[in-house]
């Protein structure tokens, strides 16, 4: 299984906690909780490979990098 980096804020604007992923163009997904929003990415990962897939696009390499904040 390929994984990618995800980036998780709290947007004021939603109400909510946004995760993206900056591998994956237009990838993201939001949640009341940051728990919530990393189960919700995992969905929205799996949807946007199958979708490139299905479509013939390229599906970007993972980058092994490991970040704290």
């Amino acid at each position: 299984m390929r994984t990618y980096q995800v980036s998780i804020h709290w947007s004021k604007d939603d109400d909510a906690f946004i995760a993206e992923v900056p591998g994956l163009p237009g990838c993201a997904a939001d949640g009341p909780t940051r728990a919530a929003a990393l189960k919700n990415i995992d969905v929205i990962i799996r949807e946007w490979i199958e979708t490139a897939k299905s479509v013939g696009r390229a599906i970007p390499e993972t980058k092994r990098k490991l970040v704290f904040a």
